[in-house]
């Protein structure tokens, strides 16, 4: 799981936060997609309430 402030800051703006937030959801969706293709299999889409539990509620 990738950490908030390697993605975003507060100098941002509430657009160019979302902007950010979306494409490292999209990179780690293209990464998990790969991986899957390459074993065959087929990954799971991420699921953005995922972000919003700890592990232990998950």
């Amino acid at each position: 799981m990738a950490n908030a402030s390697a993605i975003i800051n507060d100098d941002m703006t509430l657009e160019e936060k979302l902007s950010a937030i979306d494409a490292a959801m999209a990179a780690a969706q293209a990464t998990a997609d790969d991986n899957a293709q390459s074993s065959g299999g087929a990954a799971a889409p991420i699921d953005p309430q995922d972000f919003l539990m700890c592990e232990g509620c998950q």
